[in-house]
């Protein structure tokens, strides 16, 4: 019996009865997007591979709490970025700033010099840039604009508070606005 054209809720439902072709099979349709997710966040190609492994692993392990309030690719996602997070933390000297130790005060409506206007920018550029900035702002920047959460969820995934959060965002900017002004 083929798996390839069952729906995603359909083949959910084989795994949740522990059916190991169900779950190769929905591995074979998320694996290089959660790959992407996971290589964003730890930078390491084979260490990319590893965490979106496991994350799978716990994804199956875990089927069993997916009801289907989101997509199911937005729940496996999230649990990739949370192990990918979790992983970089604990291999590497990722520190959020400390909010208190550096205070930067943000002006929403203050105007920007070197205002660039990232449209015209290729894609790739941008991650170029976003590669040399400091690990922090690198990982908000990724969750924020590539992985597409609020600062609600950054400051849950990330265990910030929502001031050191926006603070952090708002740095992280500003950095990446100097290095693609360096880069032009």
């Amino acid at each position: 019996m083929s798996l390839a054209h069952q729906n995603i809720e359909d083949l959910i439902a084989l795994c949740k009865q522990k059916n190991q072709k169900a779950e190769f099979e929905i591995y074979n349709r998320y694996c290089k997007a959660m790959y992407n997710v996971a290589f964003r966040i730890v930078k390491d190609e084979h260490y990319a591979e590893d965490v979106m492994q496991e994350g799978f692993l716990r994804a199956f392990t875990k089927i069993n709490d997916y009801r289907q309030e989101v997509a199911f690719g937005a729940w496996l996602k999230r649990i990739i970025i949370n192990y990918s997070i979790d992983f970089y933390k604990k291999n590497s000297a990722f520190r959020p700033d400390e909010i208190d130790r550096v205070l930067y005060k943000v002006e929403d409506d203050a105007p920007q010099n070197d205002e660039i206007d990232f449209t015209q920018l290729k894609a790739a550029q941008v991650l170029n840039a976003m590669h040399q900035l400091k690990d922090n702002y690198r990982m908000v920047l990724t969750l924020h604009f590539i992985e597409g959460y609020d600062h609600e969820e950054i400051t849950e995934i990330l265990n910030i508070s929502h001031a050191n959060c926006r603070t952090t965002i708002s740095r992280a900017k500003e950095s990446l606005r100097k290095v693609m002004v360096t880069l032009n």
